[in-house]
């Protein structure tokens, strides 16, 4: 299971984020993987408001080491309608975690604008950009908007979002992160690009439990891998019914895991629609299965996981970020 090579060409990646406890784990898990070379954060209304967001952005990078990279500050609400937040990850989103306020501060540039920055210089070089989205897709989707000549550019987006075979965790129907803003959902998804979608039919696959969160112990107080047992340890829901276990999904991580480990990860192809009017069904995402509606199918959704092989390289490269700091 073990993947510590060093590889000669490393993918160039930007990571969309709205930390939150999971973001903040599949952040650190990316910069423990010398496979991805990150470009820059992006931050967006999520789990917590924009500026929390980003604070906490910046200071999993402190805790890290890393604060070479740069974070930038997105949109501060959805594109139609008020935000929504998360339930699990408190109120300052870190859950009781508590780190360093950041020395460094965030870029000026608007998320978006950096976003196509990069597209750009990707498209003049020949390159493409892995863009993950952790978080609603706001940014995202105004990037489709404002710069579609820079499509091209992108290799995949690989998202944490929606619910197919199983209910929503946030409404009967709907995933967090597409109920929040579900027009800009719609509008990635429209977009014509490559998709790999890691949704709630994935991530409660890799439940949390006493034996693999113990495989985070030993850490140096102050350290990633002492962040993460922290993190992990409160991190259960106590609702077995509905999980099959006491502890809690992960979630955002199994976006890093999948762009540096696809072997742990079985997928169908479809094609994604969001659901933007019905108010029983608003944020829900459909997948054509089964080629109904005539429409290619874009996206790779993730319907198994290796939950063991999961927890072990998120362990295994935490605590190898932890060593190399």
């Amino acid at each position: 299971m073990s993947a510590k090579a060093s590889p000669t060409i490393k993918k160039p990646v930007i990571i969309d984020c709205d930390p939150g406890v999971d973001d903040t784990l599949a952040i650190l898990f990316a910069l423990g993987s010398p496979e991805l070379d990150i470009k820059a954060i992006t931050t967006v209304c999520g789990n917590v408001p924009l500026e929390t967001c980003t604070k906490n952005a910046l200071k999993i990078l402190a805790l890290a080491g890393r604060t070479d990279i740069p974070v930038h500050a997105g949109c501060e609400g959805p594109m139609l309608g008020e935000p929504i937040f998360g339930k699990f990850h408190g109120k300052g989103g870190l859950g009781k975690l508590v780190l360093p306020d950041p020395v460094v501060k965030p870029a000026p540039q608007h998320a978006v604008e950096k976003m196509a920055e990069l597209l750009r210089a990707a498209k003049a070089n020949s390159e493409k950009l892995t863009i993950c989205t952790l978080g609603p897709m706001t940014n995202l989707a105004l990037l489709v908007k404002l710069y579609p000549q820079l499509l091209s550019a992108i290799e995949c987006v690989v998202s944490m979002g929606g619910a197919y075979r199983i209910a929503g965790n946030r409404t009967l129907t709907s995933e967090f992160n597409m109920l929040a803003d579900p027009h800009a959902a719609s509008i990635v998804y429209s977009a014509g690009l490559d998709y790999v979608a890691l949704p709630l039919d994935a991530t409660h696959q890799a439940m949390t439990s006493s034996e693999r969160i113990s495989w985070f112990e030993g850490g140096e107080v102050g350290s990633p891998l002492a962040a993460t047992y922290q993190l992990l340890s409160g991190w259960a829901r106590n609702d077995p019914h509905r999980y099959g276990s006491d502890g809690g999904p992960m979630h955002d991580p199994l976006v890093t895991v999948y762009l540096v480990a696809p072997h742990l990860f079985q997928t169908e192809r479809a094609k994604v629609f969001v659901e933007c009017d019905s108010q029983l069904c608003y944020g829900q995402t459909v997948a054509d299965w089964y080629g109904q509606t005539g429409e290619k199918p874009d996206a790779q959704i993730v319907q198994k996981v290796d939950a063991d092989g999961v927890f072990s390289i998120l362990s295994e490269r935490i605590r190898s970020l932890s060593q190399s700091g």
